[in-house]
Parts: C-alpha cells; sequence; structure tokens
C-alpha cells in the first residue's frame, strides 16, 4: 500500500521548476551511452560493457568479437574480454542500437587502453603420464572434454547474482593467471586460473550466487566443480579432494563446494580458480575488482 502523507501546497512557478528538472533528469538518463570496466586492461583480462538509454537489446564488438548483451538494471551489460595473444595498444568498442524516442540508429564507439602483461615463464615437474597421456586415457581426457563443452554451454539469460565476487578462500597465491607454463621440458601451456594454496582437506567456497552445472573427476583437472552465473560466466575449481555438492544445486556465495586437495595434473595441493566468460579463460583477479552494479558515470546535459 502506498504511503500517505500530508497534503502541501506547492506555488505554481515551483511546481513547473520541479518538472522540469525531472524532465532534464530523464533526458540525462535517457541520453544512451556506455561505460567500461575496467578502465584499462591487459590481454587475459574481464571486460565489463554497461550501456543505457537505448530501445532494445544492443549489438557490438569488443577488439573485433561480438559482443552478447543481456537485461540488467537500467539497461544491458555484456561481460567480455581480452584474449591473450591480444597486443598491448587499444582495443575498439562498438555498441549499435536504437535511441527511445522515433527509435533512430545509435552508434556508440570508444577504445580500451591495452597494457602489456608481462607473463612470467616456469619450468614445472609433474607425473610423466600428464605430460604423454598414455592410450588408455585418451577416450577417457575426450569425454572430460565434452562434459565441459557441456557446463559451459548454459543460455545467457540476466545475472544469477546480487553481489559483486569474492575470493573462494583466503590464502597465499603460489601461480597467478598467464603463466607461461612448460611441464618436465616439454608441455609447453598458459595457465589460465588463480592457484590458491591451502592444506589438504581446506574449505573451498562459492565465489557467488549461481548455479553448479559439474561436479566431475577429470584427468587433467582432477576433482571438479563449475558454478554458472548468468551472464555467460563460470567459476571453476580444480583439483579438489573433495566434493562437496551435486550438479543443479544453487549456491549462495561463501557456500562450501568442496576441500582443497592435489588431484589431476598437479605438483601439490592448491585450488586451481579459474573464469570463463564469452568462451574466454579471464583473470580472476581482475573479475574481483569489477562492479557490476555501480551507477552509470554521471553526465553533464546540453546547454539549453
Amino acid at each position: 500500500m502506498p504511503s500517505i502523507v500530508p497534503a502541501r501546497r506547492w506555488s505554481l512557478p515551483l511546481c513547473l521548476t520541479l518538472v522540469a528538472l525531472s524532465l532534464l533528469a530523464w533526458r540525462a538518463e535517457a541520453e544512451p551511452g556506455f561505460s567500461l570496466q575496467p578502465g584499462t586492461a591487459k590481454p587475459g583480462d574481464p571486460v565489463l560493457i554497461t550501456v543505457w538509454g537505448l530501445n532494445g537489446t544492443p549489438t557490438g564488438t569488443l577488439a573485433g568479437r561480438p559482443l552478447r548483451f543481456y537485461e540488467a538494471t537500467g539497461g544491458w551489460q555484456a561481460l567480455s574480454g581480452l584474449p591473450v595473444e591480444l597486443t598491448a595498444g587499444t582495443a575498439e568498442v562498438k555498441v549499435l542500437g536504437f535511441a527511445p524516442e522515433g527509435n533512430a540508429p545509435v552508434s556508440l564507439d570508444g577504445t580500451l587502453d591495452v597494457v602489456d602483461p608481462g607473463y612470467p615463464s616456469r619450468e614445472l615437474r609433474v607425473a610423466g603420464k600428464y605430460v604423454q597421456p598414455p592410450e588408455a586415457v585418451k577416450a577417457r581426457m575426450a569425454a572430460d572434454k565434452a562434459a565441459f563443452a557441456a557446463a559451459f554451454s548454459q543460455p545467457l539469460g540476466p545475472l544469477l547474482f546480487s553481489r559483486n565476487f569474492a575470493w573462494p578462500r583466503q590464502d597465499r597465491i603460489t601461480a597467478p593467471f598467464g603463466d607461461k607454463r612448460s611441464f618436465n621440458g616439454k608441455l609447453q601451456s598458459q595457465h589460465f586460473g588463480t592457484d590458491i594454496d591451502g592444506d589438504p582437506g581446506a574449505p573451498i567456497h562459492a565465489a557467488n550466487e549461481g548455479v553448479v552445472v559439474m561436479t566431475r573427476d577429470n584427468y587433467s583437472a582432477g576433482n571438479t566443480v563449475i558454478v554458472h552465473h548468468g551472464g555467460g560466466l563460470y567459476t571453476t575449481y580444480f583439483h579438489l579432494s573433495r566434493i562437496t555438492v551435486k550438479p543443479g544445486a544453487k549456491v549462495q556465495q561463501g557456500d562450501p563446494l568442496g576441500k582443497v586437495g592435489k588431484t589431476g595434473r598437479v605438483t601439490g595441493p592448491h585450488l586451481h580458480w579459474g573464469v570463463k566468460a564469452d568462451d574466454l579463460w579471464l583473470d580472476a583477479e581482475t573479475l574481483l575488482k569489477l562492479d557490476f552494479f555501480a551507477a552509470p558515470a554521471p553526465r553533464t546535459l546540453p546547454a539549453p
């Protein structure tokens, strides 16, 4: 039921002034625009594009890759990222849509500064079977690949969370995102996650609200949990000694998912925490800095 307030007598000039101010505020909110987070990024960073003031769902590109927009409070968002192969410089952002009045086409353009990530290289020693897998496990690896593809194929949809992301556990980071790795001097790869130290059996928590879309023992990733957060965003948790959730479970930020372990291709017990969005593996530490619920930056009205 609406609240009841005492009747108040307004003068006509004051009424007209309030109406005018309301219209100006509405025009400011209706004026098309977009924001980018972070303001400066490195290859491998997630990038959040928030758009307002358009009629209907926009389209667009980031560094030439198509953006997928979902509805958000007051407008639309797309969570994408910069591929790790991208070179330093600038990345173009283009957003296309229609104006609320008259449905005229609107084109919004901008650039994002891209800095050199300086990813380090390191040499690791693991069991030989993880460098040259025997024929007996190739079928299992193919099944793992299909299971990951199925988990990462959830409908886009709106965000399933109402707060920003938090660490799944607090401990020392033993390997950041982007490390260039050589296993046993042979296998070359890049590290698409953040390794967080931990004793075997230490608890691991959900970084945010979402739905569990995988619990599986994978050959390389070991015991794995994947949580879908809406907006095409997933967090992954590898090498667990124990999984304590089931597929389809709805989890809240901080809910237990499992225990630290050393299953799969590892050099010791730890949590490999990964982030995937728009079919790209992205830096989880940058995801923690994004504010999905930030109000658009104030905009200056044109002079009358």
